[in-house]
């Protein structure tokens, strides 16, 4: 029996023969193949948007707070779900996370929630398209130019995410995505920061590579910090072959969550996913009460995983980790984020699998869902 992974990324003989040509070429780091993949980007997000990329989400992430300056004495909202790099960013600049809890079922942070927090400190708001599912940007956007905030839209697992029919990426304030090969498209490692303000963007080029300036004649200045963030053509070749592949990716990653949707039992202790329009289906997370089935999450998953079936957690809840449990929070904060910490199971989604493939999990998940 096939072991059936909880992601498996989609790569073939042309990006391998992507890769040859670049390592052919003697220019391996930063260069045409990064410029040609910003412009494919750009071009695919659309709204003249500017693309620049980066070595991974989390650098793109970081590089957005520092270019808006925001450091020691701000705080930006982020919502309590979500991977911990969306916290760990707000730290590293030197500010405050400041948590708020999510919906059950979209797993993602409302405009309603986020008005409670904001403070004197509060500068930015960072939503999260928790797997490829859309915020709801209209009444957080409408928000934020109320209070004077910047929004950051955490989109690293949303490439292809569309909201009100556009893509995910076109609004024109920053938005970060990831490539990592869990990603609805991957450069085995790689980011991207997408932006309309072409001063803004000026900016974030120098950030990702060491502050450095240069003019006409090639002389360069530092004018400010930056890290070393940047991209290779290597990485940037691979993600030229993937592209154009990604609506067929996204239109098959659907069919298989529609597939879920029909084919798992219809139990209590049993959460499926949210179904919107415009969702990619990054991932495919389910929340189980594993205490009303008399179980434990390790149990239920080996058990899963002696069918040949390997489930994910995505995610545990931020706040419950030590790091931001040494700044006062705790647990009983954010309960929705809590339970989905506790009872979230990733099944496997991804693009090479068959229809058969999704009716063998749910096979096995209504056997460990007895009535």
């Amino acid at each position: 029996m096939d072991t059936l992974p909880f992601t498996r990324p989609t790569i073939g003989e042309a990006e391998q023969r992507a890769v040859a040509e670049v390592l052919a070429s003697g220019w391996i780091t930063t260069g045409p193949k990064v410029a040609a993949f910003e412009q494919a980007l750009a071009d695919y997000i659309g709204g003249g948007v500017r693309v620049l990329a980066f070595n991974s989400g989390t650098s793109a992430l970081e590089a957005a707070l520092l270019a808006h300056d925001i450091g020691p004495g701000d705080e930006v909202i982020v919502p309590a779900m979500s991977f911990a790099a969306t916290a760990n960013v707000v730290l590293r600049v030197g500010a405050r996370p400041r948590f708020v809890d999510v919906d059950l079922h979209s797993r993602n942070l409302a405009a309603e929630s986020v008005a409670r927090v904001i403070n004197a400190h509060t500068r930015a708001i960072m939503p999260v398209h928790f797997a490829g599912l859309p915020v709801d940007l209209e009444p957080l956007y409408a928000l934020a130019r109320e209070r004077s905030l910047l929004v950051i839209e955490d989109a690293a697992q949303a490439l292809g995410t569309r909201y009100q029919d556009r893509p995910v990426g076109a609004t024109g304030n920053p938005v970060c995505f990831s490539f990592h090969p869990n990603k609805n498209i991957t450069t085995i490692e790689g980011g991207a920061l997408a932006i309309a303000d072409p001063g803004m963007a000026r900016r974030l080029a120098r950030i990702r590579f060491h502050g450095i300036e240069k003019d006409a004649e090639g002389n360069i200045e530092v004018p400010e910090w930056g890290g070393k963030m940047n991209l290779s053509d290597v990485s940037a070749a691979i993600g030229l072959v993937q592209l154009p592949r990604l609506d067929d990716f996204i239109a098959r990653r659907r069919a298989l969550a529609l597939h879920y949707a029909q084919c798992l039992p219809r139990h209590g202790a049993l959460l499926v996913p949210q179904d919107l329009p415009g969702h990619s289906w990054h991932m495919y997370c389910v929340c189980v009460d594993f205490p009303a089935l008399g179980t434990t999450r390790p149990s239920f998953m080996s058990a899963l995983a002696a069918r040949g079936i390997l489930a994910g957690i995505h995610y545990p809840a931020i706040h419950t980790f030590g790091l931001y449990r040494r700044l006062g929070y705790g647990p009983g904060d954010f309960p929705n984020a809590e339970r989905i910490g506790a009872q979230t199971l990733t099944l496997p989604l991804f693009p090479t699998m068959e229809l058969a493939d999704v009716e063998r999990v749910c096979e096995a998940m209504s056997h460990l869902l007895p009535e």
